[in-house]
């Protein structure tokens, strides 16, 4: 295998590790070929919610916190910021497990002296924090649809078609949905501004993005359970999002338009 590519930060959000949709082994690859002086975890690392359902914890899984851990052990500083499917690791704020630490949020210094918020993004989705039960069903059909993927795309590639993702499509057709979208990002973008910082970094919503808005960068950095996505910063402060997709590997992500870097 050819050295990994380093990059100066590399940014993932919602891998979801204890869900049967979580792409451990896309991601095992991606971190296999991609190397950072800083790694952030942006939330969603693992998903309770599902765990306290049903535990599942396949050795990919287990795989993916041993590779992160040796990456933190080879030099590399790991933060890990929680989301609301891994809310319990917030009580531990402020320590420091295995070389990785723990924090709410960060802010980030680019190489190229801009400053960005690091937050995984659930603190403004009122659902999320203000109506539980209804997250709860929310993400029931997610997953509901996530299996109606798997499904539906075992029969497309028997009659030769290549993937297609009904869970990303209803994010962007279906007019709630866009909406909760465009809330969501208004909401954090005002919030970069009221902090006087130049952009946000978040997840949460699994719609990898990088907008300009006004003085304000705005980056989704996706997910590692559809889109496969991870955000980048190039030595240059440059940022860029990946799609990783590995030869012969299932196609796992929704096909998604060219991101393009901000600098």
């Amino acid at each position: 295998m050819s050295e990994a590519k380093t990059y100066r930060t590399l940014f993932i959000s919602d891998i979801h590790l204890g869900s049967r949709n979580c792409q451990a082994d896309l991601l095992l690859d991606f971190l296999r070929c991609h190397d950072a002086e800083t790694i952030y975890l942006v939330g969603d690392i693992f998903d309770g919610w599902r765990l306290k359902r049903s535990w599942y914890w396949p050795q990919s899984h287990n795989d993916v916190v041993q590779k992160l851990l040796r990456k933190a052990r080879k030099g590399a500083r790991v933060v890990y910021i929680p989301g609301n499917h891994d809310d319990f690791v917030r009580a531990y704020a402020g320590l420091l497990f295995g070389g990785v630490e723990i924090a709410e949020k960060a802010v980030h210094e680019l190489a190229d002296g801009r400053r960005f918020l690091v937050i995984h993004g659930d603190e403004f989705d009122l659902v999320a924090r203000h109506a539980r039960w209804l997250a709860l069903l929310g993400d029931w059909a997610y997953e509901a649809a996530l299996l109606f993927n798997a499904w539906f795309n075992r029969v497309r590639r028997l009659m030769g078609f290549d993937y297609w993702s009904f869970s990303a499509w209803a994010k962007l057709k279906i007019k709630n949905a866009v909406n909760f979208i465009s809330a969501f990002e208004s909401v954090l973008i005002a919030q970069a501004e009221r902090l006087g910082v130049d952009g946000i970094v978040c997840g949460h919503i699994h719609h990898p993005r990088i907008a300009e808005v006004g003085p304000i960068t705005y980056v989704n950095t996706g997910d590692f359970v559809e889109s496969c996505t991870a955000l980048v910063e190039h030595h240059d402060g440059s940022l860029e999002i990946l799609r990783w997709q590995t030869v012969l590997a299932e196609p796992s992500g929704v096909e998604l338009e060219p991101v393009q870097a901000a600098a």
